[in-house]
């Protein structure tokens, strides 16, 4: 009797790990250091999107606007057409305010890639960046955390950026 309780307690366990092992070898694998299912199209994404974040990084102004689409065009979150930026005010902004910064530390963790039936790319993103500023007596470190999101555009075998940079 006490064979017959081990043998089914065995063969029970068995089985539930069986199962557990089974719907996790279901489970998508992510690329690296992201919460993005690792497929080809996502990783063409994300390699586009850390050029990006190195172009910040770098400051690098003339790679920044190469990224950017002559349509790219911001709101500003809001109804109020006054802070509103399209590509010229982009270029504006990254020629002034932008390259006053002297030091960029610029990270990304990658949420969510999504496609969609408007052949627009959305990449959710949560960004942690340290910027130092001109301070009225001493350079000042500016941080912050915050959600993000590219909006961008297939432009022959790559992307533009429409928003959000």
């Amino acid at each position: 009797m006490m064979r017959t309780l081990i043998a089914r307690t065995f063969v029970t366990l068995a089985a539930v790990a069986s199962l557990a092992l089974g719907a996790g070898g279901c489970s998508p694998s992510l690329i690296p250091n992201t919460d993005v299912e690792d497929n080809s199209q996502n990783r063409k994404v994300i390699t586009y999107c850390e050029t990006y974040r190195h172009a910040v990084e770098e400051k690098n102004v003339g790679q920044l606007l190469k990224l950017a689409s002559p349509r790219y065009h911001e709101d500003g979150g809001n109804t109020n057409a006054e802070d509103d930026l399209d590509y010229e005010g982009l270029k504006g902004y990254l020629t002034d305010q932008f390259m006053k910064t002297n030091q960029i530390r610029y990270e990304i963790r990658y949420r969510k890639v999504t496609f969609t039936e408007t052949n627009h790319v959305f990449i959710d993103y949560t960004y942690a960046s340290s910027y130092k500023i001109p301070g009225v007596k001493t350079d000042e470190w500016k941080h912050t955390v915050a959600d993000n999101r590219l909006d961008l555009v297939p432009d022959g075998d790559t992307y533009k950026i429409v928003a959000g940079m």
